[in-house]
């Protein structure tokens, strides 16, 4: 049966709102992540040291941070909650200029910052194969989004 020009019209709509939609989500994971990442992507001049966790609380943790260099000592810092901090656990972090937060630096602070691309690569790759029907593109934004999802789990 021969496509009506209504039918191709309806599938490449299709296929620009499908678009559209991959678009959001990429661009909402990339907002998310930079948030934390651009503090551990763009250190240089930033405060480092190392935080000990001394007390947590529903959605953060607090503790005390000894500086590296140039930083300067503070009494108290607070770091966002996730399964990844413990009381008593030690790591290197960054402190977010102008405030008493910190980040997590290093290989598992910088997978953990970019978690919010990971899922949006994950959703993403799902609209792609059955919205725009690109399968080998969808498969490999899947398996882009699985690897740093598996590789942050593994890294924290």
């Amino acid at each position: 049966m021969k496509r009506t020009s209504s039918h191709r019209l309806l599938a490449h709509g299709r296929t620009f709102a499908a678009g559209c939609v991959v678009l959001l989500l990429l661009a909402a994971g990339v907002w998310s992540s930079w948030d934390s990442a651009h503090h551990i992507v763009l250190a240089k001049g930033r405060e480092h040291g190392t935080m000990v966790v001394t007390s947590c609380g529903e959605d953060a943790c607090t503790g005390s941070f000894s500086p590296e260099a140039d930083a300067r000592e503070r009494p108290a810092v607070t770091i966002e909650r996730s399964v990844a901090v413990k009381k008593g656990e030690r790591f290197p972090v960054v402190v977010k200029p102008g405030t008493g937060h910190v980040v997590r630096t290093g290989v598992p602070g910088f997978l953990h910052a970019w978690v919010p691309l990971g899922g949006a690569l994950v959703l993403a790759a799902l609209v792609m194969g059955g919205g725009m029907r690109l399968t080998r593109t969808a498969w490999g934004t899947g398996i882009a989004g699985a690897a740093l999802l598996t590789a942050t789990f593994i890294a924290l």
